[in-house]
């Protein structure tokens, strides 16, 4: 078991996370908030790229700075934009890292082949990296962090500029994955994790707002999302009375998705919330176009 306890991280007199108390067991979890709400620091501070101010983060009742190599060894870690090299093929690469974290070269070329038929380029491992897609680079980064097996996974913003094909193909080799280790998989983008993920993790104002099943955290909203049509004249005043989700032009009408605390109109109709819809109703004040 993964544990952050009490955790705080200050950069000068800037508080980038504030007790932070997390606990994550095998399965998926979704670090969920948008840029620049902390996430990056607490994926660094988990992988031991920068440390805690204060508190510590246990793997196994153990301090992971005090494990040194031997945490690293269980860890696997993907960051945004990871290093490769373009004239190098797959299993180039993979050798070349496996090598660079002391895996005997036999065992090595074993776990290449292992992995590249995981992650679904076995086909393509003596062809040279340049000439492959977002999708096939992301998943060469997979494999380079399951080289030594490990019980932790850290993926930080993993599906950026990919095509919805790969991330739908990203999403269930996660699935794979995590059957027997934690993966925390960091991002912006909803739909990453709404299929997928075990817990989702939310931050907001540097401090922990939820830590829970997406069943449950779509409850904090429930009885207030509504669906109804209107013209087109009124959708100006409809946006300063309520919190629009999403709208969507039919005929002559526009559709709208949104919240209401307010007794509903009979013209309404009550639906379902989504984890999209309580993302965007607690970081209305955050989000962007690029987080659905």
């Amino acid at each position: 078991m993964l544990v952050v306890k009490n955790v705080t991280k200050n950069f000068g007199s800037f508080c980038a996370l504030k007790d932070i108390n997390l606990e994550f067991s095998n399965g998926v979890y979704g670090l969920l908030a948008p840029n620049g709400a902390g996430k990056t620091t607490l994926i660094k501070m988990l992988s031991t790229l920068i440390f805690p101010t204060k508190g510590e983060i246990l793997y196994n009742g153990s301090n992971i700075i005090e494990m040194d190599e031997q945490y690293r060894d269980l860890l696997g870690y993907l960051p945004q934009d990871f290093g490769f090299y373009n004239n190098y093929s797959p299993t180039q690469y993979l050798l070349y890292i496996a090598a660079l974290k002391g895996i005997d070269k036999k065992k090595a070329k074993d776990r290449v082949e292992e992995l590249l038929k995981l992650v679904a380029l076995e086909d393509v491992k003596g062809k040279k990296m340049k000439k492959f897609s977002g999708g096939m680079i992301q998943r060469v980064g997979i494999a380079q962090a399951m080289l030594n097996d490990p019980k932790i996974l850290i993926l930080d913003e993993p599906t950026a500029g990919l095509d919805p094909k790969e991330r739908v193909r990203f999403r269930n080799l996660l699935t794979d994955l995590a059957r027997d280790r934690i993966v925390i998989l960091s991002t912006h983008i909803v739909s990453d994790v709404e299929s997928i993920a075990n817990e989702i993790v939310m931050i907001k104002d540097q401090q922990l707002l939820y830590k829970d099943t997406i069943q449950n955290i779509c409850q904090m909203i429930e009885g207030m999302v509504y669906e109804t049509y209107i013209d087109y004249p009124e959708a100006a005043s409809f946006r300063k009375q309520y919190f629009s989700l999403s709208e969507k032009q039919e005929g002559n009408s526009l559709k709208l998705r949104f919240i209401s605390k307010t007794s509903p109109n009979t013209a309404w109709n009550s639906v379902s919330p989504s984890l999209e819809d309580v993302f965007l109703y607690i970081y209305q004040d955050m989000v962007t176009d690029d987080v659905l």
